[in-house]
């Protein structure tokens, strides 16, 4: 497999170039946002560790342009080791978060465990177009939604709204984005709109709606499908 290792501090980055390729991994190396997205557009990497603060274009930014069109795990590295720090990376679409200074085996097995997961459930299962997370399972083919193997009815734009969340779950969507990416069209005056569906929708989704397992709001930011 193909790891894209992204920091401007090249010693760093050679560094773990040597424990990813100790391990049997093909490694690609990028010093700033911009070059990891070109190494990117090429195709073949399966996984990304990205550092936050580089020049040209920062780590964060560069994932939320990987996240508009790929579901790739991402890996955040790090010198902050605030709890705010890795909340925020998380939220705007991080699989994980280390921090430097690092153990070379904690790396591995956070590698190793983003991998797995993304060929196990990511890779494999999705691709036939059925997208799990908890008990929650869409399958597209069939346009059917269950919870713990119980049939859901939503309407078209429910349905849409849902699926565009659990296609990337655990990434935090902005009502715009939402609203631009289900009515395709731009959005204008979209927040009473969209806010109406996710309400419905949790309705019917979750045991509890005010304390909801699935379909979470983050104050301040937007929407998402909590990985589960």
């Amino acid at each position: 497999m193909k790891i894209l290792v992204c920091d401007d501090d090249r010693e760093i980055a050679a560094a773990v170039e040597v424990y990813l390729r100790s391990a049997g991994y093909e490694v690609v190396k990028a010093y700033d946002g911009l070059e990891a997205l070109a190494l990117l557009a090429g195709g073949g990497v399966h996984l990304v560790l990205m550092d936050i603060m580089m020049p040209r274009m920062d780590g964060v930014s560069a994932m939320l342009k990987i996240r508009a069109q790929d579901n790739i795990p991402i890996i955040l590295l790090s010198a902050k080791s605030e709890d705010t720090d890795k909340i925020l990376g998380l939220q705007m679409g991080a699989d994980d978060y280390i921090t430097k200074p690092f153990n070379p085996l904690e790396l591995l097995a956070r590698v190793k465990s983003q991998l797995r997961r993304y060929t196990e459930l990511g890779g494999s299962a999705e691709q036939t177009g059925v997208y799990k997370t908890g008990g929650l399972t869409v399958d597209d083919a069939r346009k059917a939604v269950e919870v713990d193997g119980e049939d859901v009815r939503l309407t078209p734009v429910q349905y849409k709204i849902l699926l565009y969340l659990i296609q990337n779950k655990g990434r935090v969507f902005s009502i715009n984005q939402i609203y631009e990416a289900v009515w395709n069209e731009n959005a204008y005056n979209a927040d009473n709109t969209v806010a109406v569906h996710i309400r419905n929708i949790r309705e019917k989704i979750e045991i509890n709606p005010k304390e909801p397992k699935y379909l979470k709001v983050v104050w301040g930011i937007g929407y998402k499908v909590e990985k589960l």
